[in-house]
């Protein structure tokens, strides 16, 4: 027994030693737990314990043979790895079985990471190390500034599984995306997941994953364009499956609670209830607090105002009659014992129906029904639509009595979506408005649903002008703070894009929204008040009426005029032939003027060919313009140009000048723009690669905001496009500047462009420019716009030039260069065209040099002046011989002036033969002549003639009397 008591002795000495040195032979189990290695190629593995703190203990159990790998535990079940069996949850805690859940955003959960950095764009100086995701205890919020926030979680999943998340994105200003990566980096999908924007409510997202290891991102940057204040992206219910196993139960958030065992999530609290962490039941609120679903605590009931109930009209009754309703909203939060609060107001007051909605008529039971296919109303009694007319279907309401069957009112909570609340939108009589609400920041919602579009037979719908239907509704918003008002469209409530939103106050007025697809069937107005709590709970929008068109299932307001197969009655309506109008009151088709197109919404009478613009020519089912770009334009002067714009045909982009937000982050807007349309095909598009549902817009010209980002290896991401032209007015007319025009409008009107927006581009020739993209914005609105509606751009270009004829250039002789001369053609400066008839070639043709023109004219010139002597001297000679003739005269008549000899023959006058027969007797030669002429005169100035004997004289003169 001694023995037995020292050997007990120093086992207990030596288990002191050992653990004072911290090496125990048996530690405790709180010192270490255990994990699974990896599984071998035969999907096996061992469980080892491994210390929770690396210098306690060196004594530890043996590792052991593991679970296959391909074990799994089922949904409320956790692996306890001490047994190495399934164990259920307890109550208050819940399990997934092989998924793992983050729901509770305390603290960032064990296994995430986030960091911030700076983008290519951006400044170096900008510090982005709190530009982090932050965790908000029921969600996590992403970063508003431009830095690149991300959120990182890496997973090994041991067989095939899938993520799912809710997330909150209500902001255009933030690029929020997601993506799956491996261990190496490489992305499991070619395609970066963009998510789609949610103004109004949580939307959930699920991708397949798989087996190995998964590192998952969230990524956002937030652009801040506007300069106004941006709303973080929101994450909540992060759910992985595939992990095979978990070896805990997680506890149950204050809120929520699992009353049995084995639970695999957790209930929320209902109303006027609260529970704590890890809570197996709610606990009642007392009665002067409340609490809404899933609350962590109760709060005091405030005193009841008049923006705790709302007014509402019960149906009409047999009399015609409905009674004035009040209700409390629910669930009421508010006392009614509270000094100061008020009491609910009397119901009951009768008051008289209004009529029934247009298409409608009142039954035998005081409701209103539709009226049967191929009749009408005004809201009273049903009437057959006359002979060669057609019902024009549609909705239209602007009594509100009751809730249309077609329309339904949800509210939506940012943090729980299941919220027992009901009542957003309620009628009243003539306007259906919002009822006041539980929390400022709640999204009131209405939607109206229809099952789709069909035209009327005498109406067709084309590519180029794809009117399907058209939504007009009448509202009004009531506000003393920055409340705000959506309207969507799309495809369902929860998938749908906005179309436009309204701030603040604002007075009664109208909207009307073209819809051009079948897939454009659901219609959303969302309000919310704001984004604090409850203190503006009696800002409320209404809603007057709502008219929507062609819509299948609807009711017929009216009847329409129709083409008929014949005149004879009872005949079908038909739809006239393309560029075909229908003669008002006849129901007869006539045939349009020529390079008209026709109205598709109201195709009676002569307007409704309405002519194309200048230099526009109508498409094949004259239903729009178009312009192929070939065109001859006459100037003021006359002169007819012929201009070619085809090779300018191609969508051409122009970016305007960068702008830069606070942080110096650069972005700017891109315009993209198609001066020629063909049938069928708009040229231009934008597109929206930053969200989900990449909406595209197509037409003549549209512009999108850019950003540089190194986002999933793109150099730019676009966004917020829209349509500024889809359709021409005219195309192409000469200005004073010798500028053709190219103007194109859209149909999509705003609040800020009533008409629609339109676009103006200017073709300038310059020949110098080669490029076909050279396009300038104006320099006093560098954003291409000085009011946001019209829109204008200068295009310069080669191309922009007419083509050129032969009055674009001039010829030029060359001198005659050794017998040859060239003729050459040079362009009229300055150059104001292009292409067409090219310059002609060089001519060269033969040709006389000067010199021998000089030497034929020197020539000729000697011969006249010869000739000129000669007769110079002969007419000389001539005159001497008559003055010889006439001296003689006078000396053989004497003094007797007055009497002339008897004349005994005809005077010889000319020729006179007879003299000269005379005159060669005494004829001397030239020399003797010259000789003798230089003593003929006398000294006194008379001229000495000799006289012969008087017979010679008497013949003489008898001669000269007859000659």
């Amino acid at each position: 027994q001694l023995l037995v008591h020292v050997l007990c002795l120093s086992i207990v000495c030596f288990y002191v030693q050992l653990c004072e040195t911290h090496t125990c032979v048996s530690s405790l189990q709180s010192d270490y737990h255990f994990e699974y290695t990896e599984c071998d190629v035969l999907g096996s593995r061992w469980r080892v314990a491994v210390p929770n703190k690396a210098d306690i203990c060196t004594g530890l159990p043996d590792p052991v043979k593991g679970t296959q790998c391909t074990f799994s535990c089922n949904e409320g079940e956790y692996l306890d790895m001490q047994s190495q069996q399934c164990q259920k949850c307890a109550a208050g805690t819940y399990s997934l079985g092989t998924s793992v859940a983050f729901d509770e955003w305390d603290s960032l959960p064990t296994g995430f990471v986030t960091h911030g950095a700076i983008t290519n764009e951006g400044n170096d100086q900008t510090d982005c190390s709190n530009s982090t995701w932050t965790p908000k205890g029921d969600y996590i919020a992403s970063n508003t500034d431009e830095c690149t926030a991300t959120l990182s979680y890496a997973v090994n999943l041991k067989q095939p599984g899938s993520l799912s998340f809710e997330y909150f994105y209500p902001d255009t200003s933030i690029y929020f995306e997601f993506f799956v990566q491996n261990d190496q980096c490489q992305s499991t999908d070619s395609n970066s997941r963009w998510m789609r924007i949610s103004e109004s409510s949580w939307s959930k997202y699920t991708v397949e994953l798989n087996k190995g290891n998964n590192v998952l991102y969230w990524r956002t940057i937030a652009y801040s364009l506007q300069g106004s204040a941006v709303k973080p992206v929101l994450l909540r219910n992060i759910q992985i499956s595939g992990v095979a196993y978990t070896s805990e139960c997680f506890h149950c958030k204050p809120g929520t609670h699992s009353a049995n065992p084995g639970s695999a999530r957790c209930t929320p609290c209902p109303a006027d209830t609260y529970s704590n962490k890890g809570a197996t039941t709610c606990h009642e609120c007392e009665e002067d607090k409340y609490a809404v679903v899933g609350s962590a605590s109760c709060k005091p009931r405030p005193a009841c105002t008049s923006s705790d109930y709302f007014y509402t009209h019960t149906p009409c009754d047999s009399e015609g009659k409905t009674q004035l309703m009040y209700k409390w909203i629910e669930p009421k939060i508010c006392s009614e014992t509270v000094e100061g609060a008020l009491k609910l107001p009397a119901s009951g007051e009768k008051q008289t129906c209004p009529p029934c909605n247009p298409g409608f008529f009142v039954s035998n039971s005081s409701t209103c029904e539709p009226c049967p296919s191929g009749s009408f109303s005004n809201g009273t009694v049903c009437t057959e639509c006359p002979a060669g007319t057609e019902p024009v279907v549609g909705f239209e309401y602007k009594w509100w009595n009751k809730m249309p069957a077609n329309m339904k009112s949800t509210v939506y909570n940012q943090v729980f979506s299941d919220s027992n609340r009901r009542t957003a939108w309620e009628v009243a009589g003539e306007y259906i408005y919002t009822t006041p609400g539980d929390q400022d920041t709640d999204y009131l919602m209405l939607t109206l649903s229809v099952p789709g579009y069909r035209l009327p037979q005498s109406m067709v719908k084309d590519a180029e002008r794809s009117e399907l239907s058209r939504i007009t509704f009448v509202f009004e918003t009531i506000c003393t703070a920055d409340c705000k008002l959506y309207f969507l469209a799309g495809y369902n409530q929860w998938n749908n894009d906005v179309v436009e939103r309204w701030n603040g106050r604002n007075h009664k007025q109208s909207y009307s929204y073209l819809i051009q697809s079948n897939s454009t069937i659901s219609f959303t107005w969302t309000f919310k008040r704001t984004d604090g709590t409850r203190n503006y709970s009696a800002d409320a929008a209404k809603i007057y009426s709502i008219v929507i068109t062609n819509a299948i299932g609807g009711v017929a307001t009216k009847c329409r005029r129709c083409a008929l197969t014949s005149v004879k009655a009872g005949s079908a309506c038909v739809l006239c032939p393309p560029g075909h109008y229908m003669v008002n009151g006849t129901g007869a088709c006539q045939k349009c003027p020529p390079n008209t197109f026709i109205r598709t919404d109201q195709p009676v009478g002569e307007a409704a060919c309405i002519r194309c613009g200048p230099n526009t020519t109508t498409n094949k089912a004259y239903t729009a313009c178009l312009s192929d770009c070939i065109l001859d334009l006459r100037t003021s002067k006359g002169a007819l140009l012929h201009y070619d714009f085809s090779p300018l045909a191609n969508v051409t982009s122009v970016h305007s000048s960068p702008r830069f937000t606070s942080k110096g982050l650069r972005y700017f807007h891109r315009f993209n723009l198609g001066l020629c349309g063909t049938e069928g095909r708009m040229p231009a598009s934008c597109v929206d690669n930053v969200t989900e549902s990449g909406r595209e817009v197509k037409g003549y010209v549209c512009q999108s905001t850019v950003v540089p980002s190194d986002i999933r290896s793109q150099s730019l991401v676009s966004s917020q496009p829209f349509l500024i032209g889809d359709s021409l007015i005219e195309h192409f007319k000469i200005s004073h500047l010798a500028c053709a025009f190219d103007v194109s409008r859209s149909s999509d009107a705003t609040q800020s462009c009533q008409q629609g927006r339109s676009a103006t581009v200017r073709m300038r020739c310059d020949p110098t420019v080669t490029a076909k993209n050279r396009i300038m914005l104006p320099s006093n609105c560098s954003e291409g716009t000085c009011d946001g509606c019209t829109f204008h751009f200068l295009w310069q270009s080669q191309h922009a030039c007419p083509l050129c004829t032969k009055n674009h250039y001039r010829e030029i002789v060359s001198a005659c260069i050794q017998g040859i001369q060239r003729t050459t053609y040079v362009w009229q400066q300055p150059v104001q065209c292009y292409g067409g008839q090219p310059l002609p070639a060089q001519k060269v043709s033969a040709c006389v040099t000067l010199d021998f023109w000089l030497k034929f004219g020197v020539s000729t010139g000697a011969v006249a002046a010869v000739l000129l002597i000669s007769l110079i001297c002969y007419f000389w000679k001539k005159t001497r011989k008559l003055q010889y003739k006439y001296s003689r005269l006078m000396m053989t008549s004497g003094g007797r002036e007055c009497e002339l000899p008897t004349a005994d023959s005809c005077a010889i006058m000319e020729g006179e033969d007879a003299e000269d027969d005379l005159m060669d007797l005494t004829k001397k030669s030239f020399f003797t002549k010259i000789k003798s002429f230089s003593r003929e005169r006398t000294s006194d100035g008379f001229d000495s003639v000799p006289l012969k004997s008087s017979s010679s004289l008497e013949m003489s003169t008898s001669l000269i009397l007859h000659g």
